[in-house]
């Protein structure tokens, strides 16, 4: 990089060296948006909110970035862990750990989905001392009473996880549609099956991942109604988790037609047909697709296809088989960022980290990056090499110290075994109390 274009940069290398002065704060004031949540949760369409972005419009789409971020960040990646497939944490622990508690949500349920689906070949094998059917795809979540307080309205929140690695993504080329029931509503095959696969044989999957957050949906929906509280329902979710969101949507909107439902998904895949797509307009869902411009998995299943098709759309417009984006379209581009790297780097492209950072940058399409933006630059490197070398970032630098061993007592570098509490148990269904709320969830939302 030029030496003049380097020294016009907000932050440099030394910005990062923790010197015991003041640094430039990575926290954007907290507004009272109560009065906008609606507009800012889809009920026109965004209409003047993305052109420009609107600072409460950015910082709310960044906090539910952040708690998909999560998903990834609690993950027990270790191909060596008993665990792995897992959450490292209890519900009751994870915004804690993950510095989410300035928030203001609650966990109340973990979900679970069938992993024989669209996984690597390692992380199959992984699974046999945990469980080789499941793993962990992300979490419902409420606002407390402080939270609610500001946003105007009790919010539940469900989170979905992506796919373990992007390159899997070129998988779904040669997927195909399948339908929902007796309708014309067709949608992708092998996110169908992740989002209802069950088994009996299961340990974690006796209800399917739908039937899972559903259950907690309605749990949640019925106890803060009975209340008399205004309730919302958002879905967020990254990658493939985007597209589970859109399935999640579907269910809620169908069983819940009055509920306000939006949807914040981040380099999301095409997940429909033209039907699905309208489908979700007539239930009312409001879709907000953040997409990078060079990340490739938004233009996927169908990449070639729907390209070519996408040119002849008044031929091709009603085509039942081709797939169809949905909702609201807010797109960013790497290259407007002064810190990331200018070679293309897809996998980085399509990293949740790089989405947030360049949100929190983005002013308009004619703007340049933000220059008072307040997120953590390094964190774009957690999982990445996106972040320009000048920076002196770490590559992929978010990693438990020591790779996950411990020196215990006795002087041996050891694998700490999980606190009881952290240890994934499967949940008893079918019960009478699960239409009511536990103590424990009274005592979490409040």
């Amino acid at each position: 990089m030029p030496l003049a274009q380097l020294i016009q940069l907000p932050r440099t290398a030394a910005d990062f060296v923790d010197r015991g002065d003041a640094m430039t704060p990575t926290k954007s004031p907290i507004e009272n948006i109560s009065t906008k949540w609606r507009e800012l949760h889809g009920s026109t369409n965004w209409d003047g909110l993305i052109e420009p972005l609107h600072p409460w419009l950015r910082r709310e789409v960044i906090k539910y970035g952040e708690f998909v971020e999560a998903t990834y960040d609690a993950f027990d990646f270790d191909p060596l862990s008993e665990f792995c497939g897992s959450c490292r944490l209890n519900k009751h622990k994870l915004f804690e750990e993950m510095g989410l508690t300035k928030h203001g949500y609650k966990v109340t349920k973990y979900i679970y989905a069938m992993s024989h689906v669209d996984v690597p070949e390692w992380f199959e094998k992984s699974h046999v001392t945990w469980s080789k059917d499941s793993n962990w795809m992300g979490y419902v979540a409420v606002s407390g009473d402080a939270e609610t307080s500001r946003i105007g309205r009790r919010d539940i929140l469900v989170a979905w996880r992506g796919t373990v690695a992007p390159s899997e993504w070129y998988t779904d080329l040669k997927t195909s549609l399948q339908r929902l029931g007796k309708t014309n509503i067709k949608v992708q095959s092998g996110f169908l099956s992740i989002y209802s696969s069950k088994g009996e044989f299961t340990r974690y999957n006796k209800l399917s991942a739908s039937e899972q957050v559903m259950e907690e949906i309605r749990r949640l929906v019925f106890f803060f109604r009975d209340r008399g509280e205004e309730v919302s329902l958002t879905i967020c979710g990254h990658s493939l988790g985007g597209a589970l969101a859109l399935l999640n949507a579907y269910d809620a909107a169908t069983y819940f037609p009055d509920l306000f439902i939006s949807v914040f998904s981040f380099g999301a895949p095409r997940v429909g047909n033209l039907h699905f797509k309208e489908k979700l307009n007539e239930l009312g869902v409001k879709t907000l697709r953040v997409v990078v411009k060079q990340d490739i998995v938004p233009k996927l299943p169908g990449f070639l296809l729907n390209t070519l098709l996408n040119k002849f759309t008044a031929v091709t417009g009603r085509l039942k088989w081709v797939y169809r984006h949905v909702g609201t379209q807010l797109k960013l581009d790497a290259l407007v960022s002064p810190y990331l790297r200018r070679d293309p780097d897809y996998m980085g492209s399509h990293n949740l980290e790089t989405y947030l950072h360049l949100l929190d940058g983005y002013v308009s399409k004619t703007a340049k990056f933000r220059w008072n933006s307040r997120r953590d630059v390094a964190l774009v490197n957690k999982s990445s090499d996106m972040l320009i070398k000048e920076l002196r970032i770490p590559v992929c630098w978010y990693e438990r110290p020591f790779k996950g061993l411990m020196l215990n007592k006795y002087g041996r570098w050891v694998k700490p075994g999980r606190e009881l509490e952290h240890v994934p148990t499967p949940r008893s269904h079918g019960s009478n109390h699960d239409l009511l709320l536990s103590p424990i969830l009274r005592q979490d939302v409040h």
